[in-house]
């Protein structure tokens, strides 16, 4: 069971591999050259520069017990520096969510590998848009709109692959940038309508824990 499972993630991730061309197109601003050597590389590269390996955790390690996002970023792999591309692997044990959030440079297209998920995301006349995914779906995110998705099966997980036209397309949480950033309680409180106990408690629970 478990080498089927890790064979329908590796074939998923070559085959999803083709959607993200259009999403590249629109990207980051083109370069000038065929890739970008960083400076620290004294203008030589071989394959292993091109090659990221960390995604073999996925078929490696034991499932995560809280939702977990995989990232292939600019930061993670710096080859992709001028590529226009970037790749993220979102886990989510049952019951679990990825909050709302945005990603200001890039859509985000998203292709559901196996389980269920309910997704959505809030354009800017606020229309809630909403879905559920079944396993071989795919869905768009647009570009900088608050979105989220959530595992409601109480018993089975899910697991999605994420494309970006960027190689950073950057992650706003809302919840964090609202209660994590030293905003003063008595803009949140009176932007939400509620009272600074409320908000308190909202900080207190999206703190870090020790």
């Amino acid at each position: 069971m478990a080498s089927r499972t890790s064979s329908l993630k590796f074939s998923s991730l070559i085959i999803f591999s083709f959607a993200i061309v259009q999403l590249a197109i629109a990207g980051d601003p083109d370069i000038l050259t065929d890739f970008i050597v960083p400076p620290n590389a004294n203008g030589t590269v071989d394959g292993n520069f091109f090659t990221y390996t960390g995604f073999r955790a996925l078929v490696e390690g034991d499932p995560p017990t809280a939702f977990k996002a995989m990232k292939a970023s600019l930061a993670e792999f710096p080859a992709l520096n001028g590529q226009s591309v970037s790749y993220a692997i979102l886990q989510f044990p049952n019951g679990t969510t990825n909050p709302p959030h945005t990603h200001p440079r890039s859509a985000e297209l998203l292709f559901l590998v196996g389980g269920t998920l309910e997704v959505g995301f809030v354009d800017t006349k606020n229309n809630l848009f909403t879905q559920t995914l079944q396993t071989g779906d795919l869905f768009v995110f647009p570009k900088g709109l608050a979105h989220f998705q959530y595992n409601a099966d109480a018993e089975n997980s899910a697991i999605a692959i994420s494309a970006f036209g960027s190689a950073n397309a950057g992650t706003v949480s809302i919840p964090s940038t609202l209660f994590t950033t030293g905003i003063d309680d008595n803009v949140l409180a009176i932007s939400f309508k509620t009272d600074v106990g409320t908000i308190q408690k909202l900080k207190a629970g999206l703190a870090p824990k020790p």
